[in-house]
């Protein structure tokens, strides 16, 4: 019997991206579509402001809204979207001003609002212990 050596292949050691870089393109067109769907609360018309953006330091602030019919609604703490009387608020931003003292507070407002609206929510915020509290404008 004759044998015949087989001829050994070398090893191809080199890692073929095709496939993955297909995967990232996917899950890029998927975060783009998605992206924009993300943002939660409620729909409100905001006033428009020339005014500049401030400085948030690399922290998400604290957002509470208040709607056409005066109803607020905050970020934190259970459902963005569903409407919470001012105690509430209080006590909410009492436990994250406890945690972080100097936690930024925004109030959305919509521009069909009650102007007293806006300011009985400063109020509750002033007297859950916010040091100050920034308006959000288009």
């Amino acid at each position: 019997m004759i044998r015949r050596k087989r001829k050994e292949r070398k090893l191809n050691a080199e890692i073929n991206v095709v496939p993955y870089i297909d995967v990232m393109m996917v899950l890029l067109v998927i975060f783009m579509v998605t992206a924009p769907m993300l943002t939660q609360g409620v729909n409100v018309d905001l006033p428009q402001a020339a005014a500049e953006p401030v400085d948030s330091k690399d922290e998400e602030p604290v957002i509470i809204t208040v709607d056409k019919e005066g109803q607020y609604y905050i970020d934190i703490g259970g459902d963005a979207r569903t409407a919470i009387a001012g105690g509430e608020v209080a006590e909410r931003v009492r436990k994250v001003l406890a945690s972080n003292p100097r936690k930024m507070l925004l109030v959305r407002g919509d521009k069909g609002v009650d102007y007293n609206s806006v300011v009985q929510l400063m109020v509750v915020l002033q007297g859950a212990g916010a040091p100050s509290v920034g308006l959000v404008t288009e």
